[in-house]
């Protein structure tokens, strides 16, 4: 079921559960019952204005209208992220390794467009939704009680230009030594001498959820998936943990991706 789905099932359950037709509910709410019934089969999509006059003839203070902002804040998301968001929005600590690109929560506008062009195989509008949603995932940063967002980057994530552009790489590389001096985000560098190290066989996520458990993020070019337990999420741990001893302490790597940035001046 997508977001919009659950979002129409509550909707004609606040109509049903009361007893009520199309027509009977489309007068309590001043809107016709073809309106109503529209909406609930899904070829008239719901507006805030729609859902405002149901919470205030429910008097739901509000409940409707925020569903509807979630929800389609979700629905912008591709299919195979859309289990990860619910457990990053739950996180209380977030671990993410990157051999490729600036991880999405720390991405600027610019970057994350460019990014999700790269590909060459999304539309305009639909880039521009990934875009939408990349960004407002950035907002459990910002929250009260953020998660202890932990990074592992490789140093060619710095120096790799994307779509040719210095000065976005400059804004974005800015953007990351900021990111790094929040009291709750740490970014550590894997440099060169690294070598070939575990974590080059692709990008990964773990977040601790409140109760302690622990489930994990993997995206590579053959699938996208969210693990939940077992040995696939203590391979992950265990490859973290040998990453991070190979990555520069936090201070070390600050220096590194100022020096970084200043190189795209």
């Amino acid at each position: 079921m997508t977001a919009a789905e659950i979002l129409l099932d509550e909707l004609r359950q606040a109509r049903t559960t009361r007893g009520m037709n199309q027509d009977d509910f489309g007068k309590l709410i001043s809107y016709s019952g073809t309106h109503v019934s529209a909406v609930e089969v899904g070829t008239r999509a719901p507006t805030s204005e729609y859902t405002a006059a149901i919470d205030n003839a429910l008097r739901t203070g509000g409940m409707y209208g925020r569903l509807l902002e979630r929800l389609s804040a979700l629905d912008l998301a591709p299919l195979w992220l859309r289990e990860w968001i619910t457990y990053e929005e739950q996180a209380t600590t977030l671990r993410w390794y990157e051999p490729a690109f600036v991880p999405g929560l720390l991405q600027t506008e610019a970057y994350a467009r460019a990014t999700l062009r790269a590909g060459g195989s999304l539309t305009a509008e639909q880039t521009a939704h990934r875009v939408r949603s990349r960004l407002d995932r950035q907002a459990i940063l910002s929250r009260d009680n953020p998660p202890h967002l932990v990074v592992a980057l490789d140093v060619a994530v710095l120096r790799r230009t994307v779509d040719d552009d210095r000065v976005m790489m400059r804004e974005q590389l800015d953007h990351l030594a900021a990111s790094a001096e929040l009291p709750h985000v740490q970014i550590h560098v894997v440099p060169e001498d690294a070598g070939l190290y575990p974590g080059l066989q692709g990008g990964f996520i773990l977040a601790t959820l409140p109760d302690d458990t622990t489930c994990g993020h993997i995206d590579n070019q053959v699938r996208s998936q969210t693990v939940g337990g077992g040995p696939e999420v203590a391979t992950l741990q265990a490859t973290w943990e040998t990453i991070l001893r190979d990555a520069l302490p936090r201070r070390h790597s600050l220096d590194i991706i100022k020096e970084a940035a200043k190189a795209w001046t």
